[in-house]
């Protein structure tokens, strides 16, 4: 059950009950744990990622890119004249599918 930070160790669900406590310090301080119940994996603790904003977190893990650039610099959007409104077209596109 020897880990390091970054790394997973193996606890069984009893072990990690009656230590409960010794477990999240070790989460706490970085270690990822693999919680067994009769040998077979049931579930990963690890801790929280340092930034609780979303988008910082899923860049991290590669999931996301990060924008390019800051949408107060985006162009204005084009102002198009419709010949009625945008909720009648929606519904005449809609009437049409069924």
């Amino acid at each position: 059950m020897a880990g390091r930070k970054g790394q997973s160790s193996t606890v069984g669900v009893r072990e990690l009950r009656q230590n409960l406590s010794v477990y999240l310090d070790r989460v706490k301080k970085g270690e990822a744990l693999t919680v067994t119940e009769r040998g077979a994996a049931v579930a990963i603790l690890r801790p929280l990622p340092a930034s609780s904003d979303v988008l910082a977190r899923l860049v991290a893990e590669g999931r996301a890119t990060p924008p390019s650039r800051s949408l107060h610099r985006l162009p204005r959007p084009l102002a198009i004249a419709l010949e009625k409104p945008l909720a009648e077209i929606l519904d005449d596109l809609r009437d049409e599918r069924l």
